[in-house]
């Protein structure tokens, strides 16, 4: 039935009616009049077929895209605002729509403006000063308009606080305001100092008397004095040394270059530096000063320790058999002798007569003259000691013996009050009335000492 309605219908019309299940269904009709092809209701020009030659036109899809890419965002926005629900996934934020149709429409991104952080305060920029001065003393000028040397102190013992050394102006005592000057002092007590002395001559000559054994004994406990007086005013003015080896070293040092010899000095002191050493290491920081505080340790060591165990070296010499049994027990006795002799005459003739300073910046009471009148005194009392020996027995080592004190006893004094001057002391100790500390005492017989020793080497009077 279908094929007969179908094939004996030669009506033009393209329609048939399939009935309430898919109703009607219209046919294209075969006129070609038209364009091949059409997009809705937009005015496009009909495509080109494939086999014509390109013309290089652009389309005109592409002429409206590419001229709405030059309208206002806010129109073009609305045409394309069917994706946006694309383009949304959650949220309120809006995420600039996708051009699917080949435009040239970019997605238009900005840059934010830059943040300025705020300067931090504190910075230390290199180059400037931040306290707005310099912290390099200025240099001053004398009378004659020479540039002087600014005085800073240059020991480094620590602060009250722990983190810095104490500075102060050199010369100076606590509480003063710059000047090179010392105070001036007491002079010497002359009837304490007399029985002084002459009490501690009396035990020595009584020790001579005895045995050499017996001398090494004082000369043992006036080092220990010594050392002790040395450690306990250098800590008072800032210093942390090692006391408690420093003290030791000093007494170890002539005790066994009396008992083994000058071949057991150097271990002595070796072991000494290495126990400071180790103290040090063995510290929580380097605020505990190792160098200034190892420095001030050695310092005691070598000036009281290694020079006076020369009287032991010296004293050793009479227990070398009994052909030499005066031989060390006469040198040492020279020397005090030869040192105190210098000490008075050149304290009488410089109070008498003084007048040219010796070294004014270290005591302005040493002078010149009294340089002077104490060797002299020390040439006097040398040659009269001399005769009465049978060790020292020519003229000529009585000479060159007072000459070597003459030289030697001065500079151990100067030396010694230099060390005072700088920790700002009038005496290392007050033990001895009249004399101060043993180390002020015995100052000059430690430069005596080894310089005595060695000319008695090479020399050899008793030979």
């Amino acid at each position: 039935m279908a094929d007969d309605n179908y094939g004996s219908d030669n009506t033009n019309d393209p329609t048939i009616d399939f009935g309430d299940e898919f109703g009607v269904v219209r046919f294209g009709s075969d006129d070609d009049s038209g364009p091949a092809l059409s997009f809705g209701g937009n005015e496009t020009e009909q495509l080109p077929h494939w086999t014509e030659p390109a013309t290089g036109e652009i389309p005109r899809f592409m002429k409206q895209d590419t001229q709405s890419a030059r309208r206002p965002a806010a129109e073009i926005d609305d045409e394309t605002d069917v994706w946006s629900a694309y383009n949304e996934p959650t949220g309120d934020v809006r995420q600039p729509p996708v051009d699917l149709t080949g435009g040239s429409r970019r997605f238009e991104t900005t840059t934010p403006p830059p943040v300025e952080r705020p300067r931090r305060e504190g910075r230390i920029v290199i180059g400037t000063d931040p306290t707005g001065e310099t912290r390099r003393p200025a240099a001053t000028r004398d009378a004659s308009g020479a540039q002087t040397r600014p005085t800073q102190v240059t020991r480094a013992g620590r602060s009250p606080q722990g983190s810095r050394p104490i500075q102060r102006p050199m010369g100076t005592r606590p509480g003063a305001t710059g000047s090179m000057s010392r105070p001036p002092m007491g002079g010497r007590d002359l009837p304490t100092a007399t029985a002084v002395g002459a009490l501690l001559l009396a035990a020595f000559i009584g020790a001579l008397l005895l045995s050499p054994a017996a001398v090494m004994i004082i000369v043992l406990a006036a080092i220990g004095l010594a050392a002790f007086e040395f450690f306990t005013q250098i800590t008072q003015a800032g210093y942390r040394p090692i006391s408690i080896v420093g003290i030791v070293g000093c007494v170890a040092t002539p005790a066994v270059a009396y008992w083994k010899g000058d071949s057991a000095i150097p271990l002595v002191l070796l072991f000494a530096f290495i126990a400071t050493s180790l103290v040090f290491v063995s510290g929580d920081s380097v605020e505990s000063g190792p160098v200034p505080n190892s420095a001030a340790t050695m310092i005691a060591l070598v000036w009281i320790g290694l020079m006076g165990s020369y009287a032991g070296l010296i004293l050793r010499w009479s227990t070398l058999g009994d052909a030499f049994a005066h031989r060390g027990t006469d040198t040492l006795f020279i020397i005090v002798a030869g040192v105190v002799a210098n000490d008075i005459a050149a304290y009488f003739v410089g109070t008498a007569i003084g007048r040219q300073p010796l070294r004014e910046w270290i005591s302005p009471k040493k002078s010149v003259e009294g340089v002077i009148g104490g060797t002299i005194g020390t040439f006097v009392i040398v040659v009269l000691v001399g005769m009465q020996s049978t060790t020292w027995t020519t003229f000529g080592s009585w000479i060159l013996l007072a000459l070597v004190i003459s030289i030697m006893a001065p500079l151990g004094d100067l030396t010694e009050s230099m060390f005072k001057r700088n920790l700002d002391i009038k005496d290392f100790g007050t033990l001895l009335s009249g004399h101060g500390g043993a180390l002020d005492r015995f100052d000059s017989m430690l430069f005596v000492l080894p310089a005595v020793y060695y000319l008695g080497m090479v020399i050899t009077p008793w030979a």
